[in-house]
């Protein structure tokens, strides 16, 4: 008898502990979700423009709005708030007409019903240039030159569907609405019981803004927060500590951007000097700590297919005979993020290699310099819309092509590069990590926060 009774002690610890093991991996509802970030939101509107796009922005966005058109994690198109799109003949000769049928059923968080007049209306205010209607059960979109790239620039997130009421307030039509929201701090979500795609299993998303990347890891140590940004510098020591970390595809590039056309050739051969002297291996070795690629393309080779043609090797002895043909070389100021201690290493870096190659580059926090170091977050993976946003943000000229190959994207590119205003320097994947109580989450290729199915369990059986 005593064997018995021990034999099923033991049965019973173990069926106990499986028991636990399965209740842990099963999805559970409840629970309030702590996230910290960077970025300092002083607006929750998709189409302000007061603030600068970052990858903070567009995950709090998609919390809270929904786009048209969504992308899957291959940046392959998907339905979202329209089932189906499809592009027909415009108006006149060279238009282009494409029309969006739009879900039936989805309400805002308000209790409005999701309308066509609603939808054209929010994308009208985004995008003045576009020639947006509602239809019985669509929005049409007509552009004066055909773009198949439209439902792409659709799924980005500023072009989310935003009801705007009389008395400022905003609705969306995604799985939390607003709670409290405390601009440029804190921003307090909840989950939307009657979400048209199903109630998330999170009860809340608290959202603490402006924190840097080393206060955000401490409050992740303390159990303050359960997701937080990781630099990608740090990335791989996080990893190392046993933190759970996830990262995208490299989606944001990093470059130097100078404030105006070169003047004459030999301000253009002391650029070309200047791109040539930057050692980016080892630069991304030391200063990076091995995080993302040496880049001298603006899209990465993962999403252009070509990216590797564009030298990234240091060529000193290049660059110095360029040096030598330029009668007056200037003192150039460079500036930089202060609030990004790895912008100042990079930008005292490349000014120490400049100097191999006969330059001077003086490193500055000051608002007016010659080139600044920027950090530029790729919009969408795909390339042609990434590539317009790039010289939309940089101010470079996009060159107007009929055709969508991966030759037409080649030569799109060559020609911003020619400017010889922008030298690009490195691609970098964005990170996070959170603690083990967070289940089911991951970052998407694109860098957004793939939190549908995530759920909060406890750390340990």
């Amino acid at each position: 008898m005593r064997r018995f009774g021990w034999q099923w002690l033991v049965l019973s610890s173990l069926l106990s502990l499986s028991l636990a093991a399965v209740a842990e991996t099963r999805p559970q509802y409840g629970g309030t979700l702590r996230v910290a970030m960077h970025s300092v939101l002083t607006s929750l509107d998709p189409a302000t423009s007061t603030q600068p796009d970052s990858f903070g922005r567009r995950n709090v966005t998609l919390l809270i709005f929904e786009t048209l058109v969504t992308t899957d994690d291959g940046g392959r198109l998907r339905p979202g708030l329209a089932t189906s799109w499809e592009a027909r003949p415009g108006n006149s000769p060279a238009s282009q007409r494409w029309e969006f049928q739009l879900r039936r059923g989805v309400k805002f968080h308000d209790g409005t019903s999701f309308s066509p007049e609603i939808a054209a209306s929010s994308l009208r205010n985004v995008n003045p240039s576009w020639n947006v209607s509602a239809g019985a059960d669509s929005v049409i979109i007509e552009l004066d030159a055909a773009d198949r790239e439209l439902p792409a620039e659709v799924a980005l997130p500023r072009n989310a569907i935003a009801k705007r009421n009389p008395e400022g307030t905003l609705s969306g039509t995604g799985p939390f609405y607003i709670a409290d929201w405390q601009a440029g701090k804190k921003l307090s979500l909840a989950a939307e019981e009657n979400y048209w795609g199903g109630r998330p299993f999170l009860d809340a998303v608290e959202i603490e803004m402006g924190k840097n990347f080393h206060d955000q890891l401490i409050a992740l140590e303390l159990g303050r927060v359960d997701l937080v940004e990781v630099a990608p510098e740090q990335a791989h020591r996080v990893s190392a500590e046993g933190r759970a970390v996830a990262s995208s595809a490299p989606m944001e590039l990093v470059a130097l951007l100078f404030n105006r056309e070169a003047q004459n050739p030999e301000d253009g051969l002391l650029r070309q000097t200047l791109a040539l002297s930057v050692g980016r291996a080892a630069i991304r070795s030391v200063l990076l700590q091995g995080a993302g690629q040496a880049a001298g393309s603006i899209l990465p080779n993962w999403m252009s297919g070509y990216g590797f043609v564009f030298p990234t090797e240091a060529d000193l002895s290049r660059a110095r005979h360029l040096r030598e043909q330029a009668r007056k070389v200037p003192t150039w100021t460079v500036g930089y993020d202060a609030g990004n201690s790895i912008a100042r290493l990079l930008a005292e870096r490349i000014a120490l290699n400049a100097k191999d190659a006969g330059l001077t580059l003086q490193p500055t926090t000051a608002a007016s310099v010659d080139l600044r170091l920027v950090r530029i977050p790729l919009a969408t993976g795909d390339p042609w819309v990434s590539l317009t946003n790039v010289a939309a943000v940089s101010g470079l000229p996009m060159l107007k092509v009929n055709g969508g190959s991966a030759e037409d994207l080649y030569s799109a590119e060559r020609t911003m590069l020619a400017t010889e205003r922008l030298i690009p320097l490195f691609h970098l994947p964005v990170s996070y990590a959170a603690t083990p109580t967070l289940k089911n989450w991951s970052a998407r290729s694109d860098g957004g926060w793939e939190l549908a199915n995530a759920w909060l369990g406890s750390e340990k059986p």
